[in-house]
């Protein structure tokens, strides 16, 4: 009679365990979509809705897109739109689906040394801090935020790659980025979100924005599960939904920090 009863329970709790894990997702973001605090308010309402616990794997796009890539992670939501579509048009990804938006900007030293704070265009803004090598602090690790400022570095007419000891790549996430220039009174290139919920901020302004090669727009990508059969597709797939919900908008578009909103909800139609 002890052994089936404790035959029973090992059942029980086996069967919990795997009804536990069922409803565990992987998701990669970006550090910059934590950084903004949009998370904390997001999660708890993802399981409170969808009884869904998502678990963040916090790093660069780059390195989300290549957890993608190798199957470890069920779902991705990143900020750089021409990586992303050579994801999924690679078969890693089944589509992209856009759902919020805000906007790069340029942040600096208050007294803005390299005059910035007037440039007519982002890539006058980069150029005006080349002419005076002011300090600029890089990313510098694959992420969205790093594609776009090289981007724009391209777009200026200049090669980040030959550029000396003012150029300094940290390789790390935007949170350790804006540490870094903070305490190099540098500049650097930020996404809006991380920068209003950063609180050691020290003398740095933000100078420049408004530009609208700035936008910054988020996607959710499900990992293929015609390649990983092992990723949790129905959950993916349930997560989605609420992402492009009623219940998300109001949330996203609601979190603010000192009056400011943060993000903007933009889901787009079902693919």
């Amino acid at each position: 009679m002890i052994r089936v009863f404790a035959l029973i329970s090992t059942l029980c709790l086996t069967l919990f365990a795997s009804v536990a894990q069922a409803q565990t997702l992987k998701l990669a973001v970006t550090t910059s979509f934590n950084n903004s605090g949009l998370s904390d308010v997001l999660l708890p309402a993802i399981k409170q809705d969808t009884g869904i616990e998502v678990q963040l794997l916090i790093v660069g796009t780059g390195q989300a897109l290549r957890l993608g890539k190798a199957g470890d992670v069920d779902a991705i939501l990143v900020h750089s739109r021409a990586a992303e579509e050579a994801f999924v048009a690679e078969g890693y990804g089944t589509y992209r689906r856009e759902i919020m938006y805000n906007d790069f900007v340029l942040i600096g030293p208050a007294e803005d040394p390299a005059g910035i704070s007037g440039a007519p265009t982002a890539t006058q803004a980069l150029q005006r801090i080349f002419g005076q090598q002011a300090v600029f602090v890089s990313r510098g690790d694959d992420s969205g935020t790093h594609k776009m400022e090289r981007t724009l570095w391209t777009a200026a007419g200049l090669e980040p790659d030959t550029f000396k000891g003012w150029y300094r790549p940290v390789g790390a996430g935007m949170g350790a980025a804006l540490n870094t220039a903070s305490g190099m009174n540098a500049y650097l290139m930020a996404d809006r979100a991380s920068w209003l919920n950063f609180a050691n901020k020290g003398d740095l302004a933000l100078l420049y924005a408004g530009d609208p090669v700035l936008f910054n727009q988020y996607a959710f990508i499900p990992v293929d599960p015609a390649r990983f059969p092992h990723v949790k597709n129905n959950l993916v797939q349930k997560l989605e939904s609420w992402l492009t919900s009623e219940r998300a908008a109001g949330l996203i578009n609601g979190y603010q920090i000192n009056g400011e909103t943060l993000f903007t909800f933009n889901a787009n139609p079902v693919p």
